[in-house]
C-alpha cells in the first residue's frame, strides 16, 4: 500500500466531502431525528454504516490500483508477439486489454480510465472496489439529502409571508442562522454529489454488463465504422450475467491474472489487439507532417496565441507539447485550433537520455504554430477543412 496516493488534490477533496457530509448528517441527528426511538437509532447506525463502506471501498480503490503489467513484459509464447503492441515507455509488450497510462506512467491491466478522485487508474484489480464505492456514495447521499431536507423543512416556519426558525426544547442543540446555513450547504453538496456520481455509475454499469471498458468501446466503435469485409466481433462479451461475474465475486476483489481473459465462442484472445494494430496502421498512413513556424511554450491556455486558440483548448488530460521553430510534428487528430500528434525528436534531443522513449513527445499543439511541411498542393483534404 502506498499512502502517497492520498497526497493529491483528488483524494483530499474526496475525503473532505465524505467527512463533511457525515458531520452534517450527524448534525441533523442532534437537531431533528434523535436516536431515542427505534427508527432514530436505525438512522444513526445507518449513517456509520455508509461511512464505513464508502471509506473502505474508496481506500481499496486507491491502494489496489488497476494492476500493472511488469516492466519489459513478454508473452510466454513468442509467436504471440506479432499480435501485440509494444510500449516504448515500459519497454515491453502490451498484453490483451492492457493500456499505458500517461499519468501513472505504467501499463494498466484492463484500463478503463484514470480517475483523479482516487489518483489512480480504474482497471482489473480495483474495478469492483471502485464500483462499490460509487454504489455506497449514491445510497449514502440519497439518505443524507433526504434527512437534511426534512430537517430544514421541520425547522422553518412560514407565517404571514415571513420565515421563522423554530425552537425545539428536546433537541440536543438548538437551531440558529449559522446552523441553517450549514444545512443548506450540506443539502446542496449532497444532492450535487448524488447526481454526478449516479451519472458516472450509469456508464460503469454499462461497462460491466458489456465487459467493455471505455477505451475498448472507442476501439470497437472505430472497428465497426471502418470499411471491412467481415463483421467485427468483440471477443470479451460472454453474456451479461457472466460479464457481471467477471467483476463481482464473493471470494476477492478480482479474479484472474489480468493477462489471460476468457473469450466468447468463435473468437480468439488476440481479436482486439489485432484490430488495434490495424487501426494504428490506418492512423499512421493518414498522418500529416508539419513543421513548427513559431514557438509554443506548452501552456494549456496560451492567451498570447489569440482568444480562439486559448478558449478552444481541449478539455482532456492529454499533454501539451512545447515547440521550437523548425520542430517536426506528425499530426493524427485535428480540432479547429489544435492538433494532436507526435513531435519527432532530433538527434540532440535523443542524446539527452539513454532511453529516448522516456521523453514525452505526444500531445496537443496549436494549429497556428504549425505549417505543412510540403507544398500547399499536397495538403490533405482533412487539413484544408479549417483553412
Amino acid at each position: 500500500m502506498s499512502y502517497r496516493r492520498l497526497l493529491h488534490w483528488g483524494p483530499i477533496i474526496t475525503l473532505f466531502i465524505i467527512l463533511s457530509l457525515f458531520i452534517i448528517s450527524i448534525l441533523t441527528v442532534l437537531l431533528w431525528w434523535y436516536p431515542r426511538d427505534f427508527a432514530g437509532k436505525i438512522n444513526f447506525v445507518l449513517l456509520f454504516f455508509w461511512l464505513f463502506n464508502v471509506l473502505r471501498n474508496f481506500l481499496n480503490a486507491v491502494w489496489l490500483g488497476p494492476g500493472y503489467l511488469p516492466f519489459q513484459w513478454r508473452p510466454n509464447v513468442d509467436s504471440d508477439i506479432q499480435f501485440l503492441q509494444f510500449c516504448d515507455v515500459c519497454r515491453g509488450y502490451k498484453a490483451p486489454r492492457v493500456h499505458h497510462c500517461k499519468t501513472c506512467s505504467r501499463c494498466s491491466m484492463k484500463m478503463d480510465h484514470h480517475c483523479p478522485w482516487i489518483n489512480n487508474c480504474v482497471g482489473h484489480y480495483n474495478h469492483k472496489a471502485f464500483t462499490l464505492f460509487l454504489i455506497f456514495v449514491i445510497l449514502s447521499c440519497l439518505h443524507v439529502t433526504t434527512i437534511i431536507g426534512f430537517c430544514i423543512y421541520s425547522n422553518l416556519l412560514w407565517r404571514h409571508g415571513r420565515i421563522f426558525i423554530t425552537y425545539d426544547k428536546n433537541a440536543f442543540i438548538q437551531m440558529n442562522h449559522a446552523v441553517m446555513l450549514i444545512l443548506f450547504f450540506g443539502f446542496g453538496m449532497s444532492l450535487s454529489v448524488f447526481l454526478s456520481v449516479a451519472f458516472l455509475f450509469y456508464f460503469q454499469l454499462l461497462s460491466i454488463i458489456r465487459n467493455q471498458t471505455g477505451i475498448e468501446t472507442w476501439i470497437v466503435e472505430k472497428a465497426e465504422n471502418r470499411n471491412r469485409e467481415d463483421k467485427f466481433i468483440y471477443p470479451y462479451d460472454l453474456g451479461w450475467l457472466k460479464n457481471i461475474k467477471q467483476v463481482f465475486t464473493w471470494s476477492s476483489y478480482y479474479i484472474g491474472d489480468g493477462i489471460d481473459w476468457p473469450v466468447r465462442q468463435g473468437s480468439n484472445k488476440h481479436a482486439l489487439t489485432i484490430e488495434q494494430l490495424l487501426q494504428k496502421e490506418i492512423k499512421k498512413a493518414n498522418a500529416v507532417d508539419y513543421v513548427a513556424c513559431s514557438v509554443y511554450s506548452g501552456y494549456r491556455f496560451p492567451i498570447t496565441l489569440g482568444l480562439k486558440t486559448c478558449f478552444d483548448s481541449p478539455w482532456i488530460a492529454d499533454s501539451r507539447i512545447p515547440l521550437n521553430i523548425g520542430d517536426e510534428f506528425l499530426a493524427t487528430r485535428w480540432r479547429k485550433h489544435w492538433v494532436f500528434g507526435e513531435k519527432l525528436q532530433n538527434s540532440a534531443e535523443s542524446n539527452l537520455s539513454s532511453n529516448k522513449y522516456a521523453l514525452e513527445v505526444k500531445g496537443w499543439v496549436p494549429r497556428c504554430c504549425l505549417k505543412d511541411i510540403y507544398d500547399n498542393k499536397n495538403t490533405s483534404s482533412r487539413d484544408r477543412k479549417y483553412k
